[in-house]
C-alpha cells in the first residue's frame, strides 16, 4: 500500500471484508454492511441473507418465499432462534415467517373449507396440531390459507401468488415422497388431511382468469385435472379408513356417509322434470343406458337446497358421479353433460368458496360455449341466463 496514493490507499480500505458480514458477501468478496435481517448487498442481489447457518448460500429469495417474505419486510433485528415458530419432521423442516404464524391465527385454527361446519372446526383445529410436526402437512394448510385470503380480497381475475405457489409445490413435492414410504397408523391423519387441501387447491385454481381464456371455451387436456386429483384422494380411502375409531376425521361420519351415498342406477325420481328432459331420461332409464343419469341424480340432490344448506356432503355427491362415460363426455365438451355440471357449478359455487373460485370463470365460460356452438339445442339454452329454467341469478 505504500506504493499508493492516499485516494486508492482509501479504496482498498473500503473493499475489505467485514469480519461479521454475511456469507454471501464473504463469497463474492464484498464488504458487508451488517443490516439484519437483510443487508443491502444480498437485497440488491436477490438472495437471502445468511448470517444464520440454516440458509443456504447465494439461496434466490424467489426459491423460498418463507424466508423471502420476512426479508422483505421493514429490517428489524432477528428474534433469538428460541423464540422462532417452526414444522419439522425427522427429514424437513420449515421456519414459519410473520405472515404465516398470522395466517394461522386468522385462518388455520377454524374451518376453512365449509366455514359453517363445527365439524370441520374441531378437525382443523386438530389437524393445525399435527401442521407442527408434519411439513407437508403445514404447506398444504398455507396454501389453502392463501387460496382462501385471495377469495376474499380479490377481483374475479385474481392470480395465485407467489406464496401460494411455493407452499403448493412444496406440499406436493413432500406429500409425494411421504407417499412412496410404508405408511404407519400415527401419519393417517395428516395424510389425509392433505390430500383434501391438495384436492381443494387443485380445484380452486384454474389455469385462466377470464372466461374467454377458460375451459370448454379454451381447450386444454389439464382442463379437468382437478377429477383425477380427487379421485386419487378418495383412493387413499380404504388405506387411510377416516372413520376408524381413532380417526380425528370421525366426527365427520354423517357428511363422509352423505358423499359415499350410493347413486341411483334407475328411474328418475327426484329429478326435475325439465333436467329430465335435456338429459332424455325416463322411468326406465338406467346408469348403464344413460350416461347423464347419475350426474342428474346427484345434482338434482342439491338444486332445491337452500344456499346456506349446501355444504361438502351433497356438493361432492355430484363429483362422485363424474367417471366413466359422463366424464368422457365432459372431456369432449357435450352440451348435456356440460348443462348439469353448470347447474352444479351455480348451486355450489354460491355457498362454498373453494368451488366460487373455479366457478367464477368456468360457469360464464360454459354459458359462452354453448351459446355460441349449441344455439340452436333449445333444450340447452333454456337453463342458461334469461331461459325458461334460469333462476335469475346468472353465471
Amino acid at each position: 500500500m505504500a506504493s499508493m496514493g492516499p485516494r486508492e490507499a482509501r479504496q482498498a480500505r473500503s473493499q475489505r471484508r467485514s469480519r461479521f458480514g454475511c456469507r454471501n458477501c464473504k463469497l463474492r468478496k464484498l464488504k458487508c454492511d451488517e443490516g439484519k435481517p437483510q443487508c443491502k448487498r444480498c437485497c440488491s442481489f436477490g438472495v437471502l441473507c445468511n448470517f444464520m447457518s440454516n440458509i443456504p448460500d447465494l439461496q434466490p429469495i424467489a426459491a423460498d418465499t418463507g424466508h423471502a417474505l420476512a426479508a422483505r419486510e421493514k429490517p428489524a433485528l432477528r428474534p433469538p432462534i428460541t423464540n422462532a415458530v417452526w414444522t419439522s419432521d425427522a427429514s424437513t423442516s420449515f421456519q414459519l415467517n410473520t405472515k404465516c404464524q398470522d395466517f394461522i391465527t386468522r385462518y388455520l385454527g377454524r374451518s376453512l373449507t365449509t366455514p359453517n361446519d363445527p365439524n370441520m372446526r374441531q378437525v382443523n383445529s386438530k389437524l393445525l396440531e399435527l401442521a407442527f410436526t408434519y411439513p407437508f402437512l403445514m404447506h398444504a394448510s398455507l396454501a389453502v390459507a392463501l387460496t382462501y385470503d385471495r377469495h376474499l380480497n380479490s377481483s374475479i381475475d385474481g392470480h395465485r401468488t407467489l406464496e401460494e405457489c411455493y407452499h403448493w409445490s412444496q406440499s406436493t413435492v413432500l406429500f409425494n415422497k411421504r407417499l412412496r414410504e410404508p405408511i404407519v397408523a400415527k401419519d393417517k391423519d395428516p395424510i389425509w388431511g392433505t390430500a383434501a387441501a391438495l384436492a381443494i387447491l387443485t380445484f380452486s385454481s384454474p389455469n385462466a382468469s377470464t372466461p374467454e381464456q377458460s375451459w370448454p371455451l379454451k381447450y386444454s387436456t389439464s382442463s379437468l385435472d382437478w377429477v383425477r386429483m380427487i379421485q386419487g384422494k378418495m383412493s387413499l380411502w380404504h388405506t387411510i379408513n377416516p372413520l376408524r375409531r381413532d380417526s380425528l376425521f370421525r366426527v365427520m361420519a354423517a357428511t363422509y356417509a352423505d358423499i359415499l351415498a350410493p347413486l341411483p342406477e334407475d328411474g328418475i325420481e327426484g329429478i326435475p322434470r325439465a333436467v329430465a328432459a335435456v338429459c332424455n331420461l325416463s322411468e326406465s332409464s338406467t346408469s348403464k343406458s344413460s350416461p347423464y343419469l347419475e350426474a342428474a341424480h346427484a345434482v338434482s340432490q342439491v338444486l332445491d337446497l337452500p344456499d346456506s344448506e349446501v355444504t361438502t356432503g351433497p356438493v361432492n355427491f355430484f363429483i362422485r358421479s363424474i367417471h366413466g362415460t359422463y366424464e368422457e363426455l365432459l372431456r369432449d365438451r357435450d352440451p348435456v353433460a356440460l348443462v348439469l355440471l353448470y347447474l352444479w357449478y351455480r348451486k355450489a359455487g354460491r355457498s362454498i368458496w373453494w368451488i366460487e373460485l373455479r366457478a367464477r370463470v368456468e360457469c360464464p365460460a360454459i354459458c359462452l360455449y354453448l351459446r355460441r356452438y349449441h344455439q340452436g339445442n333449445g333444450a340447452v339454452q333454456a337453463f342458461l341466463p334469461g331461459g325458461e329454467f334460469d333462476d335469475r341469478r346468472g353465471c
